[in-house]
């Protein structure tokens, strides 16, 4: 189940006023890591994830195709919603470090591989960005389901600024086009996950309460 997530056009106002911006983080997994099976993966590395800002949302466990590289197992994929102050290559650099900490070393990995864990900066804000290793929104976002479905689940009406569509109208483009007959990404039940991210149970951004946002430290992007 999702947990509650994203906010309000009042509360998002607010965050951008105290200088936070939500940062939608896609994860992966399809082999073990020191913390266990890629579940497991996915759960630890949602406490690190805290290191960001305060986690505001989350969407399910999905089990999901390998996609450019089929001879390994399915991955395991979610979407984490974060507040944060710090700026795109602040939070990049600190999903690369989360990364290597579960064992991941993306210059030693084969493309589309099989991995411990991808933590993988989807959008910031609305910021467009194109510099060397970094490209928000994320440049194959829209081709991508087992993105797609988990950031619809939190974050449906959310506006990708480089294609001036929905969540929601990407993914149902991306489904028309489809050939897997459904069976590339499916739902997992899974107490471990909704334990680790706190979930409530399917709240959609829309329905969240607003929020005052916390007022960032001064020193907060410091580093």
């Amino acid at each position: 189940m999702p947990i509650s997530t994203g906010k309000s056009a009042s509360a998002r106002g607010q965050a951008r006023l105290y200088g936070m911006q939500i940062a939608y983080i896609g994860m992966g997994g399809n082999l073990p890591s020191a913390a266990g099976s890629p579940e497991a993966t996915l759960a630890a590395a949602v406490e690190r994830l805290g290191s960001l800002g305060r986690v505001v949302g989350g969407s399910s466990l999905y089990s999901t195709e390998p996609v450019g590289y089929e001879d390994q197992p399915r991955f395991v994929n979610a979407v984490i919603a974060i507040e944060t102050s710090l700026s795109a290559r602040q939070v990049l650099e600190t999903l690369l470090c989360i990364e290597r900490a579960f064992g991941r070393e993306r210059s030693l990995s084969l493309p589309n591989g099989p991995r411990t864990l991808d933590l993988d900066l989807l959008l910031l804000g609305d910021e467009v960005i194109h510099e060397n290793g970094l490209d928000l929104p994320h440049p194959r976002l829209a081709e991508r389901a087992f993105v797609l479905v988990p950031l619809h689940e939190i974050a449906p009406d959310l506006v990708v600024v480089t294609y001036g569509k929905s969540v929601k109208e990407l993914l149902d483009a991306l489904r028309d086009e489809r050939t897997d007959g459904g069976n590339a990404v499916f739902p997992l039940q899974s107490d471990m996950w909704r334990a680790g991210v706190g979930g409530d149970g399917g709240v959609r951004p829309d329905e969240r309460p607003n929020q005052q946002p916390d007022q960032p430290d001064a020193d907060r992007n410091r580093r």
